[in-house]
């Protein structure tokens, strides 16, 4: 029997939620809940394209130039977004993640990142998803297993589906009083409080605005967790992730307004560079954060 672009496919079940975890990325490939499909995933014989339901490791969206400075080193990534110029969305995406601990409703994995050509550090790597009542939740864990100190940043990439299979008609809340300015190249340049067209602070219609924008100084529920509304859904992240990237997909024809990504982010993109939320790890230090989803007929 042939592999699968995204290796061996962990199901996991609980009640009337169903999800599939890949070995490739320890990605999230699908969710659905009574029936309803949470997730714009993808199909098991295809490529994850468009960064769906991707863990974003060592860093989460883009590094200008690839190039970035520590303790007084040059270090330079591969420039995987040759278009803009830019190192994207960590390396971890297309690595194998054995599992470390199954059941019918949870899965752990685990990688091991070694030294490479622009990134000499060592982290060991551990994501759980599991499912319960009130949903899906992720928890990833790193831990600088190396004997110098090392950047570290997180996010992750899933497509949330939308009522009328259009985000034109969606309805989101985003819980944000700030917005990153970004240039032609996806990297921020500045920061202005939300206004207007980028104003989601009280649910309301997508309709036509294009979003591609790192939104943070989140407005967050006795709780600590900031919460994300999109028809529904409802994705939270806990206060690892100060940052929130909203993808309405523009550009891309495979994703282009037929859902809505919305990526938790520990850091600002560029980080590495700029310093905006990058977590350092003291060697044996760890970092671990919380995200997850609600679907309402879960909640």
């Amino acid at each position: 029997m042939a592999a699968t672009p995204s290796g061996e496919q962990f199901e996991l079940a609980h009640g009337d939620q169903r999800a599939v975890v890949t070995e490739v990325g320890a990605g999230l490939r699908a969710y659905s809940a009574s029936g309803r499909e949470v997730l714009d995933g993808y199909p098991l014989d295809t490529l994850a394209d468009s960064g769906r339901g991707q863990l974003l490791i060592p860093w989460p969206n883009r590094i200008r130039d690839g190039a970035y400075r520590l303790d007084g080193r040059e270090h330079q990534l591969p420039l995987n977004e040759p278009e803009r110029g830019n190192a994207i969305h960590g390396l971890v995406r297309w690595s194998s993640w054995p599992v470390a601990d199954q059941s019918s409703d949870r899965v752990a994995l685990e990688h091991v990142l070694h030294p490479q050509p622009g990134y000499p550090f060592t982290l060991e790597l551990r994501v759980e998803y599991s499912l319960a009542e009130d949903g899906l939740a992720v928890r990833t864990t790193a831990a600088n297993a190396g004997s110098e100190s090392c950047p570290y940043g997180a996010g992750a990439h899933p497509y949330l589906t939308v009522a009328a299979g259009r985000v034109d008609e969606a309805i989101a809340r985003i819980p944000a009083r700030t917005v990153l300015e970004s240039d032609e190249r996806a990297i921020p340049v500045g920061s202005s409080p939300v206004e207007g067209e980028l104003d989601f602070r009280t649910p309301r219609p997508i309709g036509a605005v294009q979003l591609d924008h790192c939104f943070t100084d989140l407005e967050r529920d006795e709780d600590g967790l900031a919460r994300v509304e999109v028809d529904e859904t409802t994705l939270w992240a806990d206060e690892s992730y100060p940052y929130l990237m909203i993808f309405s997909g523009d550009g891309l024809p495979q994703a282009a307004r037929r859902s809505l990504a919305v990526e938790p982010m520990t850091c600002a993109p560029n980080a590495f560079a700029s310093g905006d939320g990058l977590i350092v790890l003291e060697p044996g230090e760890e970092h671990a954060a919380a995200w997850g989803i609600t679907p309402h007929a879960a909640g």
